[in-house]
């Protein structure tokens, strides 16, 4: 989980390069342009670092602050932020031209058990030889196949011919 996380290193105090910076104190206000020499001595008075805020502007903008409780802090935000977030997978159930009821069946509850954990999931056909040639009772599949999860899902994707395989993508419907 640590691997996740990117946090962007900033120049610190002697790493600045630069000969003269636009400052901001502690408080958030804008001392004005000073020279790295005043800008270091600053930061050294107040026990804070000089940190680099941005490097495209000229002069480049520092900034006086504890470093160490800045990175921290933004690395404690990004955490929360991973946690919040959730990964939606698409999962992929196959059915063929000539299923059977108790097969279609028994994919639709495969498939209402992916959509109530709120995965996406793709719906394919793979028509082989002759099956090709009737393409609509593919879709006929299809539409039967919705029909039992109508209460749960909404068509993302509607069925579409790709080659030999029609697909269509369902998604959970949202219970506000």
């Amino acid at each position: 989980m640590e691997d996740a996380i990117i946090f962007k290193e900033l120049l610190t105090n002697n790493k600045i390069k630069e000969r003269e910076v636009r400052l901001i104190d502690e408080k958030g206000t804008q001392v004005g342009i000073v020279s790295i020499y005043e800008a270091s001595r600053m930061a050294e008075e107040r026990n804070l670092d000089l940190v680099q805020m941005s490097g495209s502007s000229k002069p480049v903008v520092c900034k006086l602050m504890d470093y160490g409780r800045y990175r921290y802090e933004n690395l404690k935000k990004e955490k929360e932020a991973l946690k919040k977030q959730k990964v939606i997978e698409v999962k992929d159930i196959w059915l063929s031209q000539t299923i059977d009821v108790g097969d279609l069946n028994t994919k639709a509850k495969a498939t209402r058990k992916f959509l109530e954990q709120g995965n996406k999931v793709r719906v394919s056909i793979r028509m082989k030889g002759r099956q090709q040639a009737h393409p609509e009772v593919s879709m006929k599949v299809m539409e039967q196949f919705f029909e039992s999860l109508k209460d749960i899902a909404a068509v993302e994707k509607n069925a579409t011919r790709e080659g030999r395989s029609i697909a269509m993508i369902l998604a959970p419907i949202k219970n506000n």
